[in-house]
């Protein structure tokens, strides 16, 4: 039985997300993409995030607002994640940053942290962790135990491309984590890539890697 999860659909995701798969989308306008997308689906994600009020002046008189009440941290995975990090920052210029650095064995398919730095996370903190490619759901699995063994309770996964296998071996492991999605795919290839997909992210943001 497949699991469940977050497909945000909207036109302009939807229109985003065709040019973002597209061979000949530059670099620089594909990192702006990202961007835009995340800020999106940002706004299903956080839906349940706690406000408070707060008291303040306006120019004409005084009146009660609301205000964020709850920590926020963002992890974005490395190198990919770094596209969509800006966009929560943005729109959550409080929020905390952590970083894991993971490279995947092309033999195996299996991840390699080559950094984790992560800050203090408390109880009740809400974090997000970003990565565009939900493939084998390896990557993800991993730094969600990182951040749980660093005291997590609360965290969401927001990607742009995943497949259902991923799905399933995130939930299987990590029933509690919430996964949104801009688009879910056909399955994986020989490689473990995700077809169609939008080939590697990590390169299509920042150019390839010697």
């Amino acid at each position: 039985m497949d699991t469940p999860f977050y497909l945000i659909k909207h036109p302009l995701i939807d229109h985003k997300m065709t040019i973002l798969r597209e061979t000949q989308t530059a670099n620089n306008y594909f990192r702006t993409l990202v961007k835009e997308i995340t800020t999106l689906m940002m706004f299903q994600a956080t839906h349940h995030l706690a406000l408070e009020k707060r008291v303040i002046e306006t120019p004409v008189e005084s009146m009660t607002g609301h205000a964020l009440a709850t920590e926020v941290m963002v992890i974005p995975i490395l190198r990919a994640g770094l596209g969509m990090l800006d966009a929560f920052t943005n729109m959550i210029p409080s929020a905390r940053v952590g970083h894991i650095g993971l490279a995947r064995n092309e033999e195996t398919l299996k991840p390699s942290a080559y950094i984790v730095k992560l800050p203090k996370i408390n109880p009740d903190t809400q974090v997000f962790i970003l990565d565009p490619m939900l493939a084998t759901g390896g990557s993800l699995n991993y730094a969600i135990d990182r951040v749980k063994e660093k005291g997590a309770k609360y965290i969401v996964y927001l990607g742009l491309v995943g497949v259902q296998e991923g799905i399933n071996a995130v939930h299987e492991k990590h029933p509690d984590v919430q996964i949104y999605l801009a688009a879910l795919d056909r399955g994986l290839n020989e490689h473990g890539f995700i077809v169609p997909g939008l080939g590697d992210c990590g390169d299509r943001l920042y150019g390839k890697e010697d």
